[in-house]
């Protein structure tokens, strides 16, 4: 949604600049929801996990022994739980437009990566690599880190978010 150049945190009123197809198509649905409907809410969140669907935490246990992971591209791990339940505390508030919710604190995709492992306990070779080193069709920001100045509710810390996570996941 954002082109990831801003160093602080992106707020609601922040224009705007995604960088790829991807970016620009939820761009245009955030528009044509609030067209379509003044009492609408629209939430943005970044780099969920949880049931249901492939995310990072699975993936980094389910690797190999040695693992690189990006350590210049920041955000807010979110688990979905808490999402969904500050979600519905927000549609109380009957608030309408856009918010921005997702976990309190950040961090890299390595210092996401490394957390995880930690807390699995398990014993994996971990290094730092730039997003150069994984070419992606698509650009990504290399800061996605979200913050609310609508007063949305705040969301738990992301390694609370984690631990909860390690405690259900199947």
């Amino acid at each position: 949604m954002f082109d990831g150049h801003k160093r602080e945190p992106y707020l609601e009123s922040d224009p705007p600049g995604p960088l790829s197809s991807y970016g620009r198509s939820k761009l245009e649905g955030e528009r044509a929801t609030a067209a379509a409907n003044p009492r609408h809410f629209i939430v943005r969140s970044a780099w969920l996990f949880g049931a249901g669907g492939s995310n990072f935490v699975d993936t980094m246990l389910r690797l190999g022994p040695e693992v690189r992971v990006v350590d210049d591209q920041v955000g807010c791990p979110t688990f979905t739980v808490h999402l969904a339940e500050a979600m519905a505390e927000l549609i109380k508030s009957e608030s309408f437009g856009v918010h921005h919710m997702a976990a309190s604190g950040t961090c890299s995709w390595f210092e996401f990566a490394r957390a995880i492992l930690e807390r699995a306990g398990v014993d994996a070779d971990l290094s730092a690599a730039s997003t150069e080193d994984f070419p992606r069709p698509a650009r990504r920001p290399a800061n996605s880190v979200l913050a609310s100045e609508r007063g949305a509710p705040e969301l738990p810390a992301w390694q609370d978010g984690l631990e909860a996570y390690l405690g259900v996941r199947a």
